[in-house]
């Protein structure tokens, strides 16, 4: 994707949706480093179900482990992997209430020494808490990277790397957030619907999804005869 198609690419999606944010729910920088984390391999409603009565009793890391493991354990039980995610959980409160005074560091190496959060989750926290311009790539972002030329890489490092030479002022800071956006609904894993993509005309993939027929059309074709 050429310069021009990649400004014009961003400023469709922006002008569709000028404000996105994150759908994980949080209430501060501490939960969304939770939330964020409990999204591993995990959808975000499911994870806004298992937080949202978490939350209105647990936002601070000295309050979650005052918790447990065992009552936090209880409250995400719905969520993949949620013994796991526990346990890191209760760990990376301890180590932010014991190297960082209780508070979030804005520093990505500071943030990806925290137990269960990698690259992916440090960039997220740096953008939404702190206003950073970085890449979150996940498995919508690596799809609609390669899958319409914007950004193509092999790992998603590499599709990070290549976001971040190739997007431009003013899109920088939200740019994340329509790339995920526009991979869970319209640039689908199994059948993306090219037939409402904005940004089709654009997009480098070849086996654009036709619109599907309409259900009249379907039912006359099987209609049978008289």
């Amino acid at each position: 994707m050429n310069k021009a198609d990649v400004v014009a690419f961003y400023a469709r999606l922006a002008e569709a949706d000028p404000h996105p944010e994150t759908e994980l729910e949080f209430v501060n920088p501490y939960t969304l480093v939770v939330a964020v984390a409990l999204s591993a391999q995990a959808t975000d409603i499911g994870v806004n179900k298992a937080t949202r009565a978490l939350f209105r009793e647990v936002d601070t890391p000295e309050k979650m482990v005052a918790l447990g493991l065992d009552a936090l354990k209880q409250h995400i039980r719905t969520i993949g992997l949620f013994n796991t995610k526990a346990k890191n959980v209760i760990a990376l409160s301890q180590m932010l209430i014991d190297e960082f005074g209780g508070a979030v560091p804005n520093d990505r190496a500071a943030l990806e020494r925290l137990p269960g959060v990698g690259r992916k989750t440090a960039n997220v926290v740096l953008n939404v808490a702190f206003g950073a311009e970085t890449f979150a790539v996940d498995t919508h972002i690596f799809r609609v990277g390669n899958r319409t030329g914007l950004a193509r890489g092999k790992t998603p490092l590499a599709v990070e790397l290549k976001l971040d030479k190739a997007t431009p002022q003013p899109f920088r800071l939200h740019a994340h957030h329509w790339l995920i956006l526009h991979g869970r609904y319209i640039c689908k894993a199994r059948t993306p619907e090219c037939w409402r993509c904005i940004v089709a005309d654009l997009c480098a993939f070849k086996a654009k999804t036709p619109a599907p027929k309409p259900k009249a059309a379907v039912a006359a074709v099987h209609r049978p005869s008289s």
